[in-house]
């Protein structure tokens, strides 16, 4: 692991599952590079390995939601981080979710918070891919339950 990777492992990043609806199926992925960027109009910021999957789809589809997990979906987490994974609908069996109204994506119940959101701008960086989008809705807001963090490389609940 180099110094770089080393050092950005000591900072606390929020943990969220990125959806995005790819005509019959479902693809999603565990992040933890999703940021507010603006606040009027309401944006965000969304960092993809270039590389990956996921990536490719959402440069052919705008529309994307996203998910703020809660300190008790570490297991969800896992599931959407592991490499090789299926079909999101197969990731989420037995798992309360819905499909967001302005996306069709799906979305997690049990979070922090849902967004869904639309790419206005693309920027590569590096070996990653940085997605700019406008908020189109808050699907919902759920402050009471605590939020998943990752931090030193393992899923931790913030207290």
């Amino acid at each position: 692991m180099n110094e770089f990777t080393e050092a950005m492992r000591q900072l606390a990043a929020g943990v969220a599952v990125v959806t995005v609806r790819e005509g019959r199926d479902d693809i999603g992925t565990t992040v933890t590079t999703f940021a507010s960027l603006s606040l009027d109009p309401p944006m965000a910021a969304l960092s993809l390995d270039s590389a990956g999957y996921l990536c490719e789809v959402m440069l052919r589809h705008d529309r994307w939601a996203v998910t703020l997990l809660s300190a008790g979906q570490s297991v969800i987490a896992s599931r959407f981080a592991t490499p090789g994974r299926p079909s999101a609908r197969l990731l989420l069996a037995g798992v309360p979710h819905h499909r967001g109204s302005r996306t069709e994506a799906m979305i997690i119940d049990g979070g922090v918070a849902a967004l869904e959101a639309e790419t206005t701008r693309v920027v590569p960086g590096g070996d990653h891919t940085l997605f700019l989008a406008t908020v189109i809705a808050v699907d919902y807001i759920d402050p009471s339950h605590p939020p998943l963090v990752r931090l030193r490389g393992r899923y931790r609940p913030l207290t």
